[in-house]
C-alpha cells in the first residue's frame, strides 16, 4: 500500500489494516516524510517515554506489527544533520510517499 502526500502514515496504515480485516501482520515501511512525532525511552527509567517532534524532510524506514488489529510501528528517520529512531506516534508525508508492506500472520 502507499501513503501519499499530505496523508498521516500511522492513521492510513491503521485504516488499511481495518479494511483488510487483519488481526495479525508484519509491517515494513520505506519512504520520506515532512514531519514526525516519535517517542524514546528515558535512560534511567524505561517506563518513561519522551515524545520528540521533527519538522523537516526526512527519509523513513521502519518495521512493525499488527496485534489484535492494532498497528505498532518503530521507525528510523534521517534528515539534514539528524538521525533518530523510536516508536512512531505520527508522521505526515510531504513531497514524496511512504510504502507499507503488510504481511498477514496468525496472531
Amino acid at each position: 500500500m502507499q501513503v501519499n502526500q499530505g496523508e498521516e502514515v500511522l492513521r492510513t496504515v491503521q485504516e488499511e489494516v481495518g479494511r483488510l480485516g487483519l488481526g495479525g501482520a508484519v509491517i515494513t515501511l520505506i519512504g520520506a516524510v515532512s514531519e514526525a512525532e516519535i517517542s524514546v525511552m528515558a535512560k534511567g527509567d524505561e517506563g518513561v517515554d519522551y515524545l520528540r517532534r521533527y519538522s523537516q524532510p526526512m527519509e523513513l524506514s521502519g518495521t512493525g506489527e499488527v496485534v489484535e488489529g492494532q498497528v505498532h510501528l518503530h521507525v528510523t528517520l534521517g534528515g539534514e544533520d539528524v538521525t533518530v529512531a523510536g516508536h512512531l506516534h505520527r508522521a505526515v508525508v510531504g513531497g514524496f510517499f511512504v510504502r507499507a508492506c503488510l504481511t498477514s500472520v496468525d496472531a
